[in-house]
């Protein structure tokens, strides 16, 4: 591996720091201030190992973007990342490399240094996030080439999960599963509800040590978090980000026998039943239209479209009895979280999600509801009503302030 900086050759005052998100055929990335949350630079090189692979970098109100070059590789992506941000003159500011890596398993609760062994950790940990890990450790290795001199940090998508008891993480299968095989709910999306989580205390001026929040991470894929005294104790994703509420294209939780019919009667092999829970499940799956929501609110309010309204239905239904769910994990509630690109932007599941929680106290003020999109944060509440939040998330900020603060530390 390539000798990086060892942490005391780091500035305590991280200038930036490039924040990588790998997916096997995309990298997403930010140069972001920790102390702030400045984005200096973001973009995305997508496509890629195809002939129409390109990479769009933004910088500001500039966008540029440019078709990639044999082998169409996440090298080639980085390559052409670092020559732009040399002409811009901003590779002298970055100090780390803060990577996302979704599956840290039971090994990791903190951010880590990359190290030969963080990095054969992540390896054996693919068998869990098949999908992920393979993919994050492409971008580890491509960055280490592209950024020799520079430390390169994980940041782990299960790590503010760690904290479950295991009332909430373990499942009911023979407990030798989860000892000899690591079978047992991990949870995802934890750099998104920390920091809105973080977000949410600042609204409530105490310490999120004193919070308790339930967060709706509302996308393509979906998650709910109970939040207690600043901490996760339970989420709605388990082993795989396969398992919970309904989303763009995952089913959620099944009932395990639908799997067995599919093979024994109905002719479907392994791989065609990973394909239909995973691929074409969900808001895809029902409204047989689309995994979109946008499309499918579209459809449903100009044109009546009756299973594009099922869809949605049942979507917000069972993130609304997710969330109701989670009220046995707490003796106190502070607040809900929607975030997430639906949770920040669709006032109308916001309102059918909602409606279903009376219960709870929740009520939305609907003129705030609909006020309150396209980056905004507010507390969308009625007056005397429990607080509902709107918080556009940041996982980059999360990534590069997790980073900083790792090498501040290991400086001392």
């Amino acid at each position: 591996m390539t000798q990086q900086k060892s942490p005391s050759q780091v500035s305590v005052n991280t200038t930036a720091i490039l924040v990588i998100n790998c997916g096997s055929s995309s990298v997403k990335f930010s140069l972001i201030r920790p102390l702030t949350g400045e984005t200096l630079l973001s973009g995305l090189a997508e496509c890629l190992l195809s002939s129409t692979a390109r990479i769009t970098i933004k910088q500001g109100e500039d966008k540029q973007s440019y078709k990639l070059t044999a082998p169409f590789n996440h090298q080639v992506a980085l390559t052409v990342l670092v020559e732009h941000l040399r002409q811009l003159n901003l590779v002298q500011y970055i100090s780390a490399i803060g990577h996302r890596v979704v599956h840290g398993g039971e090994h990791y609760s903190e951010p880590r240094l990359i190290t030969e062994v963080v990095e054969q950790a992540i390896a054996q940990l693919a068998k869990l996030a098949p999908l992920h890990n393979p993919a994050n450790l492409i971008g580890i290795k491509s960055c280490q080439q592209a950024f020799a001199d520079l430390p390169q940090v994980a940041v782990f998508d299960t790590a503010f999960h760690q904290s479950m008891p295991e009332k909430a993480y373990l499942y009911g299968l023979p407990y030798s599963l989860y000892k000899e095989h690591g079978i047992r709910r991990y949870g995802f999306h934890g750099t998104s509800h920390y920091f809105v989580a973080k977000q949410a205390a600042k609204y409530l001026n105490k310490p999120l040590e004193q919070c308790n929040l339930i967060s709706a991470h509302l996308g393509n894929g979906c998650s709910v978090t109970v939040i207690k005294n600043g901490k996760s104790v339970d989420t709605s994703m388990g082993m795989t980000p396969g398992e919970g509420v309904m989303m763009g294209t995952r089913c959620g939780d099944i009932d395990a026998g639908i799997l067995f019919h599919l093979v024994d009667n109905l002719g479907y092999a392994i791989n065609d039943v990973d394909k239909l829970v995973n691929k074409e499940s969900g808001l895809l799956g029902v409204s047989g239209l689309s995994n979109d929501c946008r499309t499918l609110e579209k459809a449903m309010l100009e044109d009546n479209h009756v299973q594009a309204t099922l869809a949605l239905t049942v979507f917000c239904y069972r993130i609304a009895k997710s969330i109701a769910s989670y009220s046995a994990s707490l003796t106190q509630l502070d607040g809900l979280i929607f975030t997430g690109g639906i949770g920040e932007n669709s006032s109308w599941v916001r309102t059918e999600i909602v409606k279903q929680l009376g219960l709870l106290n929740f009520s939305l003020d609907e003129d705030k509801n609909q006020a309150t999109r396209f980056g905004a944060s507010a507390n969308i509440a009625t007056k005397n009503a429990r607080a509902i939040w709107v918080i556009a998330t940041n996982e980059e900020w999360v990534i590069a302030e997790q980073s900083a603060l790792l090498l501040k530390n290991l400086a001392k």
